[in-house]
């Protein structure tokens, strides 16, 4: 004995509801993307940095000063280089060990992109080891 549950009807209603599934698996994907996103787009974040209170490293007993004037010319301790001698200068006064640390020296007024040139011709020249000397302030303790 069989039934029909249908009650005679072979075709099928419209069904008038929405389903909202798949709108909220896309508001979920985009929430998520959101929430990644947004901390990575922070770009101005206010930091207060502390100060550092490291033992200052002894100084070698003949330190090699690289120093850029204000007037963007080099000097080699006391002598006055060009840009394309800076290399065989410090070969000079290294005695061709690359491995000795150059002291960077430069003026307030000297643009950053000129200091980055002097210090590219550092490293070109195999000269990696590079420290920029700076005064030190009066501590406040």
């Amino acid at each position: 004995m069989s039934m029909r549950l249908d009650h005679g009807e072979d075709a099928l209603g419209m069904v008038h509801d929405i389903n909202v599934t798949p709108f909220i698996d896309v508001i979920l994907v985009l929430l998520i993307i959101f929430m990644i996103a947004a901390p990575l787009a922070t770009v101005d974040v206010a930091v207060d940095l502390p100060s550092s209170n490291v033992e200052r490293q002894p100084r070698p007993d003949q330190p090699i000063f690289l120093t850029i004037k204000s007037d963007l010319t080099l000097a080699l301790g006391d002598i006055t280089v060009s840009r394309d001698s800076v290399q065989l200068a410090l070969d000079a006064a290294s005695k061709n060990d690359r491995g000795q640390r150059v002291f960077v020296r430069a003026d307030k007024k000297v643009p950053y992109g000129d200091l980055m040139d002097v210090m590219n011709a550092l490293r070109t020249a195999g000269y990696l080891k590079v420290a920029l000397v700076g005064l030190e302030m009066a501590s406040s303790r």
